[in-house]
Order: C-alpha cells, then structure tokens, then sequence
C-alpha cells in the first residue's frame, strides 16, 4: 500500500508485476462472498488498486494505449481539459459521443483489471457494504481516477457505473456520510460522471435532490467542506447548462437560496466555493424560460 503511493515509476512497475492486481482483486472477490468487506487487508487491497489506477490513461503502456484509442483517431486533441470549462467545442462533445468504447476481454489479466466492469462492481459492492471510511473513500476513489479524463475508457467506466451496474445509489448514499474525505470524493465523483451529456439525465433523476441537500446554508469553515460545496456547484452546473428541466429540478429542491447564500458570503468572498457558486447562478440565469420561478 506504502509502495503503490511512490509515484508513476512504482506504480508503473506494480502494474506490469506478473498476477500482483489480480490476487488483489482475487482477494477482495472473496472477503465480498464471505461477507467480510470490513477486514484491514481488504482495505490495504482496495487502497493499492486506488493508487494503481491514479493517472492510468496517461500512463498505460503503449500497447493498451494503441489497442484502447486507435478508435479516437479522428476526433481532436486540441483539449485535453477535464474539467467543468472544458474548451471542447460542441462538435468535439458529439463526436465523442459516437466513438465506439473499448471491447471488454471477459477474462481480464492484469492491468486490463484495473477497469473491467468486473472491478467496477466490487468498487459499488464495497461502497454499499464496507462501513470502514478508508474502503469506502478508496472505492470511491478508484473510480474518480478512472472516470477522469476524456477518452474511451473513462466514458466507458461511466456508463457503465450509471447504466450497466446501476451504482448511483450508492454514491448517493455516500453523499450523507459524516466523514468528509468520504462525502468529498463521492461529489468528485459525481463531477466526473456529470461531464457525460448522455448521463446528465440519469443523474439529475437519481442525484439532484441529495446534491442541493448537501450543500451547506453558507460557505463552509474547513478546506475539505469549502471544496466538497465547489464540487457540487460545478456537478450542478454540469447537470444544469444544458437542460431547463434540471435547473427546475434544482428550483424544486430547494437549491436556489443556498447557491445564492453561497455566492454572496461576505466573509470568503473569492473563496472556491463562492466562485462556483456564482457560475452556477450565471449558468441559471441563462434559462431564460424560468426567471419568472426565479423571481418568485
């Protein structure tokens, strides 16, 4: 676990170590059967998977690469952004859209482990069943990495954590954990997914409400919690520039008083929260078929 934390040329040599990421997964898929997702050594494997699947796009070997983006050809480099102001114009978003995902191999060996929906699975079980705060963030975490970025196969993974394994409702109920690295992780996650215009709807439907309930009254006093309310205005911006019908989703929660409390605190005023909250707000304003509910 130590070691799998000491940067590319450790994880790059952990990745390529004959049967190391499949006894890991081998030993997680057995603590789930025995009904054991607690025990110190499954979190120490989901911590090692965690890390080994940290920056995987970029650095997966040359082979994988080919193999996963020789579908991606045509579609342009120019924006290699992540994040919620992406430069991508929309031609580039529709193009991505239609690449064709990568093939699973249905019995996946190592590095090929790292996101099969074999693995995304346990990550949703653990998620759902583990009530140790390191499982549960390193879960959650696994999947943020692996959903991070713009290629095939973080689009894949998304989908497949949406539509194909059903896991939003485990997310969700992380959003209502007491534990702020946990809750964090499980809104950067959220984040990612909402990037996907073919999932927006999905996770408005699920996650919307939680999201506006998680937010707080005004900006939050810690670190974590001020960027944990960014995170959400940004997964609420994602959710909501392209849609009317979730920004009235959000109006209906209840939301539009806390972005507005959140945008306007007078003692953080350039705080990352109120930032975001601010875009938010703008991103609103620009449906203009709902100021009148606005303005009520």
């Amino acid at each position: 676990r130590n070691m799998s934390s000491a940067g590319p040329e450790g994880r790059k040599k952990m990745r390529e170590c004959e049967g190391l990421i499949d006894s890991l997964v081998y030993y997680i898929q057995g603590a789930i059967a025995d009904h054991e997702p607690n025990d110190k050594a499954t979190e120490n494997c989901v911590c090692i998977l965690h890390n080994l699947s940290y920056q995987l796009e970029l650095e997966l070997p040359e082979s994988y690469a080919q193999s996963i983006y020789v579908q991606r050809r045509n579609i342009s480099n120019n924006d290699k952004t992540p994040g919620c102001f992406g430069t991508r114009s929309r031609k580039v978003k529709e193009k991505q859209q239609d690449t064709p995902l990568p093939e699973e191999k249905s019995n996946p060996k190592g590095v090929e482990s790292l996101w099969h929906s074999t693995l995304i699975r346990i990550y949703l079980s653990l998620i759902a069943k583990s009530t140790r705060n390191y499982t549960q963030e390193a879960s959650l975490g696994a999947l943020q990495n692996l959903t991070a970025g713009t290629g095939p196969m973080p689009l894949a993974v998304a989908r497949t954590v949406v539509q194909r394994a059903n896991g939003l409702p485990s997310i969700r109920a992380m959003l209502h954990v007491s534990h702020p690295a946990v809750k964090k992780t499980a809104v950067s996650l959220l984040r990612n997914l909402s990037r996907n215009p073919s999932l927006q709807n999905d996770i408005a439907r699920e996650v919307l409400p939680d999201l506006v309930s998680a937010l707080p009254e005004c900006v939050p006093g810690s670190e974590v919690a001020c960027e944990t309310t960014a995170s959400i205005c940004y997964t609420l911006f994602n959710l909501t520039q392209g849609s009317s019908h979730n920004a009235r989703l959000l109006l209906s929660a209840h939301g539009l008083p806390k972005v507005i409390a959140i945008s306007i605190n007078d003692s953080n005023m350039f705080s990352k929260a109120s930032r975001a909250a601010s875009v938010l707000l703008y991103s609103l304003w620009l449906h203009t078929d709902l100021h009148s509910a606005y303005k009520k």
